[in-house]
């Protein structure tokens, strides 16, 4: 959790890009993650370095000693960059203004392009990395800023980090919300993913399912009694289970896809503040059919589990939709393709929790008809979980729910639940209330019993899949759900007539009392 000095500190930079030109919150998000990122290169060599120092053996240097040609140095640089060790966060923050942008843009930013850390190629996010930065006091108010802030200490960095994306109030480019991290981390307990299992999201956004899985396996892999206090009082589990899985996680536990650069750039810096070294997040538009060519293993068959929130705004390539996916569902909507995809990319037996408009389940177009007729009587549809229509405010109010299901097998049962509050306010403020079903949801789901939740006058109930099947496949929560009414009581009328005229006749005596007052 963010407070105090460093609160205030993150809060103040942000308004020294409002007030220096850059307003737009996923630009402002996009320069500091360069910023950061530039810092990161430098803590690593520091760290390599002392580490050579000890062991007296040579390592692979980020920023090579070597003079530079030239040409690759060019006419804006001049003296001011002889080898990349001038490159350096260390160096270029104790430039002067003009200096210290020169060397950024032209200097950092172009060898951002041919970085690769631990086998990360961060040159496939960094490789249309552009400085938006113009002005000489922004940039060092900036890096002033980015300096002080704990990138060293293992959850702080990631905190920092997460509240920043909370700043975000606009949609991406093909209308991805950022996904409450509350409504994140309850999909991910519900799923309860472990430590050797793939886990993926085709639409990865910021990466905030990808972060919020190991904060679960990290709270669920840590000894009792281990965890600890930081200095801001929060509790931090260090996950010493987790070591057998260490080589998995930093390389073949995460993977993430988005075709958004900016997204994916943020996912990037995200994961890798979370201590993810090698993040898998890659350029790409998971429905085309590039997908399959590009990602052969990873396009069919491969994943444990994916959890996904993926955009149903913005436009479509429609002529550029692998033909695999419209054969299941032809359509233009991409919440039905993803779904179908998601499908697809699942082993058997592998399960997800995907976030879909409310319109997924019962729309009666043959696509929407055909999709949810794949989900009920081709695989094992476990759970529709109806959320509040406000849960994606400032965003848009649309409504949506989550829904759980299993690769192959056979639906017997479903299981329904009603979240009508989320544990803050439905509107634009977003502010915490006290009435939360999020806890209630996964108490139910952990304990369900199809023989035992059958009253549908409740908030969580099971429906039978011959039941769903005999309503055209309709999803909808109220479609199942019994209401009901209570007999209000009334006064009798002629009780309530007499009492008006009681009163009539009360008004009148005191209106002729103040006549005789006045004589």
């Amino acid at each position: 959790m963010i407070t105090g000095q460093l609160k205030s500190d993150i809060d103040k930079l942000w308004d020294d890009f409002w007030s220096g030109g850059i307003a737009n919150p996923l630009s402002v998000i996009e320069q500091i993650s360069f910023l950061m990122f530039a810092r990161l290169l430098d803590i690593r060599e520091i760290r390599e370095e002392k580490k050579a120092s000890r062991t007296g053996k040579p390592f692979r240097r980020l920023f090579s000693d070597k003079p530079l040609a030239d040409e690759v140095r060019g006419k804006m640089l001049g003296d001011l960059v002889k080898t990349e060790q001038d490159l350096r966060w260390s160096h270029f923050k104790h430039l002067n203004g003009e200096d210290m942008l020169r060397v950024v843009r032209d200097g950092v930013f172009p060898h951002f392009k041919t970085v690769a850390v631990d086998g990360a190629r961060f040159g496939e996010y960094m490789k249309d990395a552009q400085l938006l930065i113009q002005k000489t006091n922004l940039l060092v108010t900036a890096v002033n800023t980015i300096d002080q802030l704990p990138l060293t200490k293992g959850d702080t960095k990631g905190d920092l980090y997460e509240y920043m994306l909370g700043k975000l109030t606009t949609a991406g480019i093909a209308g991805q919300f950022r996904t409450p991290r509350h409504i994140i981390a309850k999909m991910v307990e519900m799923l309860a993913p472990k430590p050797d299992e793939i886990i993926g999201d085709p639409a990865c956004g910021t990466g905030g399912f990808l972060v919020q899985t190991m904060h679960y396996l990290l709270k669920t892999n840590t000894t009792p009694g281990m965890e600890y206090q930081d200095e801001d009082g929060s509790l931090v589990y260090p996950g010493d289970r987790l070591e057998p899985f260490r080589a998995h996680i930093q390389s073949g536990l995460l993977h993430g896809f988005d075709f958004d650069a900016t997204m994916l750039r943020i996912a990037a810096m995200n994961l890798l503040l979370h201590n993810i070294e090698a993040p898998n997040i890659h350029y790409m538009d998971t429905l085309s059919n590039r997908f399959p060519e590009g990602f052969p293993a990873e396009a069919e068959g491969f994943f444990d589990i994916i959890l996904a929130n993926p955009p149903f705004k913005g436009s479509l390539d429609y002529e550029d939709v692998h033909p695999v996916l419209l054969k299941k569902v032809k359509t233009k909507k991409t919440e039905l393709l993803f779904v179908t995809l998601i499908l697809k990319m699942l082993k058997i037996g592998g399960r997800s929790a995907t976030i879909v408009p409310e319109g997924v389940l019962f729309g009666s177009s043959k696509a929407h008809q055909a999709l949810r007729r794949m989900l009920v009587d081709d695989n094992q549809l476990e759970a529709v979980i109806s959320l509040p229509s406000g849960v994606f405010k400032p965003y848009a109010g649309v409504s949506t729910a989550v829904i759980v299901f299993t690769k192959g097998g056979r639906t017997d049962q479903v299981f329904f639940y009603d979240v009508q509050a989320d544990g803050f306010s439905l509107d634009d403020k977003r502010i915490e209330v006290a009435e939360n079903d999020l806890p209630d949801l996964l108490e139910r789901w952990q304990q369900r019993n199809p023989k035992q939740d059958t009253d549908r006058t409740q908030r969580h109930f099971f429906v039978a899949a011959d039941d769903i099947r005999a309503n055209k496949y309709d999803l909808s929560i109220n479609r199942y759900k019994e209401t009901v009414y209570q007999e209000e009581q009334y006064e009798p009328p002629r009780e309530i007539l007499a009492r008006m005229m009681d009163l009539e006749k009360e008004i009148m005596a005191d209106m002729e009392e103040l006549r005789g007052m006045l004589g």
